[in-house]
């Protein structure tokens, strides 16, 4: 894996690839503003980590990634799932996929920096279970999808 210049292909199979859980129980931390906890799964040779963060005080104000720790230590976000308390381009307060792109990487932009609108979740736990059913995560049990909005266009 080229995790210098790596190709969309290189980052579609890392997200692919198949992962589990090695802290199924992980706790919440309580941080300024909000609160996290990170799961560590392992993946082929590669490990990974999946996080999950909600603000306080806005439960629209979420975020739940992938990343892939780097042979040399550091993070690379492969896709991230947030929540629709802020716009993205030209998305505007609406749940929103990013996925980190060869182009992004190149450019020297957030690897993640491409979007796309998603009314798959509305909530953190909804975001965590497309998560996990996108990247072929397993090890975390009682995941539930949100339910549909009967109100959505």
């Amino acid at each position: 894996m080229n995790f210098v210049e790596p190709s969309d292909e290189e980052l579609e199979q890392l997200r692919l690839l198949p992962k589990r859980v090695t802290n199924a129980r992980a706790q919440w931390r309580e941080k300024q503003g909000h609160r996290q906890r990170n799961f560590m799964a392992g993946g082929g040779d590669y490990l990974f980590e999946i996080y999950m963060r909600q603000n306080t005080f806005d439960p629209r104000d979420f975020s739940c990634g992938l990343s892939v720790i780097k042979p040399d230590g550091t993070k690379l976000t492969l896709c991230r799932y947030n929540g629709s308390s802020h716009r993205h381009g030209a998305i505007r307060f609406r749940c929103h996929i990013h996925t980190s792109t060869s182009e992004a990487i190149r450019m020297g932009w957030r690897p993640e920096s491409h979007a796309e609108e998603t009314s798959r979740y509305r909530t953190l736990d909804g975001a965590l279970y497309c998560l996990v059913n996108d990247c072929d995560v397993t090890g975390i049990d009682k995941l539930v999808p949100d339910e549909p909005d009967m109100f959505e266009n």
